[in-house]
């Protein structure tokens, strides 16, 4: 396995744990080294084009469960958010009433 496709494979690996422990901020620096990795192996593609395709295509796979753990959790905090604002305002009513 080349150097660059290897490099992909731990950061993909690596992107994978973060993800898994919701470590965000080790999540947009790892979403940085895939970009450079990317690069990297797109200009080896010629050389190990079989190779380049699995190992993006195992990549893409772990975007997609990020995007889907993302979304998630994003939706998540809207819902708090809202419970948050509709308590507030029946405190306020309460307190109106009180």
């Amino acid at each position: 396995m080349s150097m660059v496709i290897e490099r992909i494979e731990q950061t993909r690996e690596a992107l994978l744990a973060a993800l898994a422990g919701r470590d965000w901020d080790a999540v947009s620096e790892l979403d940085l080294e895939c970009r450079l990795c990317v690069d990297d192996v797109l200009s080896e593609a010629s050389h190990n084009e079989s190779q380049v395709r699995a190992s993006l295509e195992q990549l893409l796979e772990v975007y997609r469960h990020l995007i889907e753990v993302a979304s998630g959790e994003r939706q998540t905090l809207v819902d708090e958010m809202t419970q948050i604002r509709q308590a507030k305002n029946a405190a306020k009513v309460y307190h109106l009433f009180s």
